[in-house]
């Protein structure tokens, strides 16, 4: 089993290239950038697509192009109205899981207006109950300017920002501080939309939402939530 991504250095991708073509790799996960190089399509028989919705058009023509001969199984919580209309058509076979996990509770959300007391009020319960905080700013240029504002109203906190310019090393590194609880709150672009993971975190902060789209703020929404404690989200 190899992994394709950004984070790998250029010697370990060839490495994964050179077993892939002497067809001594069975499973290979990776990101979008799979389907860029043939070499990662050689012998393939199953194809399985998680997240859906963050393919665009073009890479689905891509798919379309090998896809003879080649199973493909898609997969996504965000509904696709392409994907759902070949669906309903009979074009495409559909299975629906509609039972939540075991003690999963829906996550009470709340429109707002952004506010110094909702921050205190939302920060400092999740805080005390022993969770963590993401507070999701979409804007590169000012979430330094944010991540301050809010350790000026929990200077006893840690509060630390992430967003995709900075080098895969540096976000791993803030990733491993969140996830491990080192770091109470998490200033952040949407660069947690999808595949984040992290049990103890339970309170969202979604600044500036109506930039957003509805499968956007469904998938952001859906990193809180993920074990048996209640959670919240705030727009």
């Amino acid at each position: 089993v190899d992994i394709i991504s950004r984070f790998r250095s250029a010697k370990k991708i060839k490495a994964v290239q050179e077993s892939v073509l002497l067809e001594k790799n069975d499973i290979l996960i990776g990101t979008h950038s799979l389907l860029n190089n043939d070499i990662y399509l050689k012998n393939i028989g199953l194809l399985v697509i998680d997240e859906e919705h963050r393919f665009g058009v073009r890479q689905k023509e891509k798919i379309k192009c090998f896809k003879e001969g080649v199973d493909v199984l898609s997969m996504s919580a965000t509904p696709i109205p392409r994907s759902l209309n070949l669906a309903l058509s009979g074009i495409y076979s559909i299975s629906l899981l509609q039972s939540p996990p075991l003690m999963r509770m829906p996550i009470i959300t709340r429109v707002d207006y952004f506010r110094d007391e909702l921050l205190r009020d939302a920060i400092s319960f999740e805080v005390d109950r022993g969770g963590q905080v993401y507070f999701v700013h979409n804007d590169i240029q000012s979430i330094e300017h944010i991540t301050d504002r809010i350790r000026g109203l929990f200077p006893m906190l840690q509060v630390m920002f992430i967003h995709g310019q900075e080098p895969p090393s540096e976000v791993e590194r803030k990733m491993g501080l969140f996830i491990s609880a080192t770091v109470s709150v998490l200033v952040c672009t949407s660069i947690i939309e999808a595949g984040i993971d992290v049990p103890n975190a339970n309170c969202i902060i979604i600044n500036n939402s109506h930039l957003f789209g509805l499968s956007q703020l469904y998938q952001i929404r859906g990193r809180v939530g993920r074990s048996h404690r209640q959670a919240y989200a705030y727009l």
